[in-house]
């Protein structure tokens, strides 16, 4: 399913259905990453930017909504910033298989440079009512997006998603 945002600065929007996604193992993981207790991937490296694209309160205000959002809805909320490639709807469907509990996961995977905007979510999901809270997060998304609000826009999509997702 994709879902088009007619007039918007960001052009199509498109919103991908779940797909049932294995479970990746933890043992499996580079050197390096772990799996926090919040079931988050987590990476050390030796490498520091000179300055980060986030400050500590962005990053505050999207782990609490990601936190929050996924003890509300008993599903796992993910977000990935970045280029999604070509096929940003099959990159989203990649980037979901790593999350710790893919079938019972929504990923909200925004690329700027792109403009593209995709929600993809478990198998677990389907019928808990995450068909219709995809395209409203993506409208809410890009409507702030639109204001130059990334992270007010990504804090609001989980939270309109994780309100409509049944546990």
């Amino acid at each position: 399913m994709h879902t088009a945002l007619k007039g918007s600065a960001w052009g199509a929007a498109p919103v991908a259905t779940g797909d049932a996604i294995a479970r990746r193992d933890p043992a499996g993981l580079p050197v390096g990453w772990a799996v926090t207790s919040g079931g988050r991937l987590s990476i050390a490296s030796d490498e520091r930017p000179d300055r980060y694209p986030f400050s500590t309160m962005d990053l505050v205000r999207i782990d609490d909504a990601l936190t929050y959002g996924s003890r509300r809805s008993g599903s796992r909320f993910a977000v990935y910033i970045g280029d999604l490639g070509e096929d940003t709807a099959a990159r989203a469907r990649e980037l979901l298989a790593a999350v710790p509990t893919p079938n019972n996961a929504v990923l909200l995977a925004v690329s700027p440079d792109q403009q593209a905007i995709e929600v993809v979510y478990g198998a677990d999901l389907r019928g808990r009512g995450v068909e219709s809270a995809a395209p409203l997060g993506v409208s809410t998304a890009a409507s702030e997006f639109r204001e130059g609000d990334l992270i007010g826009g990504l804090v609001s999509a989980i939270r309109v998603m994780s309100d409509a997702v049944r546990p």
